[in-house]
């Protein structure tokens, strides 16, 4: 189903945290434009200019051509909602925070165009009626950082199943698939990062990166680590590790081995 076959106004929830520069922008060419601070009225409201905001598209008509000739300078999620702006700023400050496990809760920047990416595609089609709630249709510009790492960035599209659900809760619960999602999307952002950083190639540094994973590093600073002895030693194969050894201390040995020092 196509955009313009949905009813429903059209709103961007601008991720301002990925392009600090589109509120300057947003101010200089669209200053009638009313945009609603998405931490306003929730327990970040501390931290407002590093959200998000929601702005209403009909009253923009050349922010629509924007988002789509140039969607990385002006990122996040665009929406179709018949829901009223109260009834849509209320579930989406609702999907802000979400629980983790029993005791675990965190922000879900869900209008991040990677997070998108991989937060969706962990959710089935009940869990995405609930998410979604008024939300008709959501539209992004991004993909995996995998696929950033080789340019294949393009447009997503979800449409609301519209299955027969209860409202999204406050603190909402994450199902184990869509948390594995979120520690993928971290996972793999770090290895873009490290490739951007020393100029390697992602896919060497993402499989050097399950490779220390496999082996038991996987507190990030223990990764890094790993991360970087394997670079200094592209061809040598791990030793058994020895009886009793937390991670550092088979990362010692590692090194020891794969240097020529005393094991």
């Amino acid at each position: 189903m196509s955009a313009g076959t949905l009813a429903g106004s059209h709103w961007l929830l601008l991720d301002v945290p990925s392009a600090p520069d589109a509120t300057w922008r947003l101010q200089e060419q669209f200053a009638g434009v009313q945009a609603e601070v998405l931490f306003d009225d929730t327990e970040l409201h501390g931290l407002g200019e590093h959200s998000p905001l929601l702005l209403d598209l009909r009253r923009a008509g050349g922010l629509v051509s924007l988002c789509h000739l140039d969607p990385q300078a002006w990122p996040g999620l665009v929406l179709i909602s018949s829901a009223s702006a109260e009834q849509l700023l209320a579930h989406l400050r609702r999907m802000l925070t979400v629980t983790l496990g029993l005791h675990h809760k965190a922000l879900l920047n869900y209008y991040n165009p990677h997070t998108a990416s991989y937060f969706f595609d962990g959710c089935d089609p009940q869990e995405l009626s609930c998410w979604l709630g008024p939300i008709s249709q959501v539209r992004w510009f991004g993909g995996t950082w995998a696929d950033r790492a080789i340019g294949s960035l393009g447009w997503q599209q979800l449409t609301n199943p519209g299955l027969p659900v209860t409202a999204l809760e406050n603190e909402h619960s994450l199902s184990d698939r869509q948390q594995c999602q979120l520690q993928q999307c971290l996972l793999e952002r770090h290895a873009w990062r490290w490739s951007r950083a020393i100029g390697r190639d992602y896919h060497l540094l993402w499989k050097r990166f399950q490779e220390g994973m496999g082996l038991g590093f996987t507190e990030q600073a223990l990764l890094d680590d790993w991360l970087w002895l394997r670079l200094q030693h592209p061809d040598a194969r791990p030793v058994p590790k020895l009886e009793g050894r937390s991670p550092r201390e088979y990362l010692d040995q590692l090194r020891r081995a794969w240097q020529g020092g005393p094991g």
